[in-house]
């Protein structure tokens, strides 16, 4: 027999996959009326998440109602038939529970952290939304004044906070992610109480939504709950509209020039990615890290700390279910025109397609991405949104395992080719924020 040592043993260790995901068990099952239903069990903590994953997202609203989606997200802590105004929010907090929600151009997320004894209530306050939500004059003039404010706080008098909204209308000409999900103010003054009311009969409805239920609880309790609470609820009858717009390739540069209430120029940069679950994805998403995440990223460590050309550098990487974009910016140093940041930004791009990137960094992006994953999946919340875009998104609950092995199927090489394929500076969007002082007089 072949003895084993102390060292074979760690260097056996050593030469496993650097990616390993700790699995994570779920029982799941469909509602005849549609509703789709995943429940996680971990007793260890006594907490549970419920949350409902609408599949609507400013993609699915009218061009000329844009910011539905999002005025949504707020109208639906309104109340219902059953719960007073205003008592959604006052009524989770007063059990010991926290709440919250978000919208993006593909999904609606609404979710309740509470003691696991008040499972219950969380289901009811979630199939009240579904059902009973006030969706009237009162609830929608209020609304109003609270995005108008959230525009204003965001958008407006936030420098540089136009960003998004200005690269996703040059970045798009045809799909509808060219909106944010803020939308337009004068679409949602103009709208009437019917259309926000239609809106509500469309999309919130059980076979558009998926239930997710995390924490410390006992599989047939939840599921014998699941059902008194949301089998009454009617599907709808009409399909849910999805946009069927593939958005052409870019085979030119689009480049334009804002004026914002800054005192120092920024460069953005816009890149079209593929759908969020094409293979490539991993590559680029690595290839992002790579390039701009965190103090020890190439441009950061070249451009900020080495040329210091840029006072900081950034990305934001939109993986969107109909093909998302990669919105690099960087801010300029004091005395550095935007064209010498630019041309630099580029350097590095074209040096990454040119040479690849070397093992260690390659080997310290797996790791990173690892972190990424497995810090992602250590909570409730996380594990509950984890699964419920695993089923929407990828069209497999079980996704949620697979993550790590598909980043661990990405190869050194296939960053060199993604950046080469994606990162095409013929086909871009290229802004220059600069003062309004700079703005040319007529």
């Amino acid at each position: 027999m072949k003895k084993i040592t102390l060292f074979g043993l760690l260097a056996a260790l050593l030469c496993m996959p650097a990616f390993a995901q700790k699995k994570i068990e779920f029982k799941e099952f469909t509602l005849d009326n549609g509703l789709h239903v995943i429940m996680h069990q971990d007793n260890s903590t006594p907490i549970v998440i419920t949350s409902v994953l609408y599949h609507v997202g400013s993609k699915n609203e009218n061009p000329e109602r844009t910011g539905f989606a999002h005025f949504f997200e707020h109208l639906m802590f309104e109340g219902s038939e059953n719960i007073g105004r205003g008592e959604y929010m006052s009524t989770i907090e007063s059990r010991g529970g926290t709440l919250n929600a978000f919208t993006s151009n593909d999904i609606t997320y609404y979710y309740e952290l509470l003691p696991s004894n008040e499972l219950e209530l969380a289901l009811y306050m979630e199939s009240e939304r579904m059902l009973h939500s006030k969706v009237d004059q009162i609830g929608v003039e209020t609304q109003r004044e609270v995005v108008k404010e959230e525009y204003r706080q965001r958008y407006e008098n936030q420098p540089y906070g136009t960003i998004l909204l200005e690269t996703l209308r040059r970045a798009y000409s045809e799909h509808p992610y060219r909106w944010a999900p803020i939308g337009s103010l004068e679409h949602l003054n103009a709208a009437a109480i019917e259309e926000f009311q239609q809106f509500y009969n469309d999309f919130y409805v059980p076979n558009n939504a998926t239930l997710t239920i995390a924490g410390d609880i006992d599989y047939a309790q939840a599921e014998k709950w699941v059902r008194e609470y949301f089998t009454e609820i009617p599907m709808s009858t009409k399909a849910i509209y999805r946009p069927n717009v593939t958005e052409p390739k870019k085979t030119e540069e689009i480049r334009d020039i804002v004026y914002d209430n800054i005192q120092i120029p920024a460069v953005i940069q816009a890149y079209n990615l593929p759908k969020r679950t094409n293979p490539d994805s991993y590559a680029l998403s690595m290839l992002s890290t790579y390039l701009t995440g965190g103090n020890s990223s190439l441009m950061t460590k070249e451009l900020v700390d080495k040329q210091q050309k840029a006072l900081a550098l950034a990305a934001i990487p939109l993986e969107l279910e109909d093909g998302g974009i990669f919105i690099m910016y960087g801010i300029t140093n004091m005395g550095v025109e935007p064209q010498d940041l630019e041309s630099e930004i580029d350097r590095l791009i074209k040096q990454v397609q040119d040479e690849g990137i070397s093992d260690e960094d390659f080997e310290k992006l797996q790791n990173i991405m690892e972190n990424n994953i497995v810090s992602g999946n250590s909570s409730m919340a996380g594990i509950a949104q984890n699964l419920a875009e695993a089923h929407v998104i990828f069209g497999d609950t079980n996704y949620i395992n697979q993550t790590m092995d598909n980043y661990s199927k990405v190869k050194k090489e296939d960053l060199q080719r993604v950046a080469k394929e994606y990162l095409d500076l013929n086909g871009r969007v290229v802004l220059y924020y600069l003062p309004k002082s700079a703005q040319p007089t007529e």
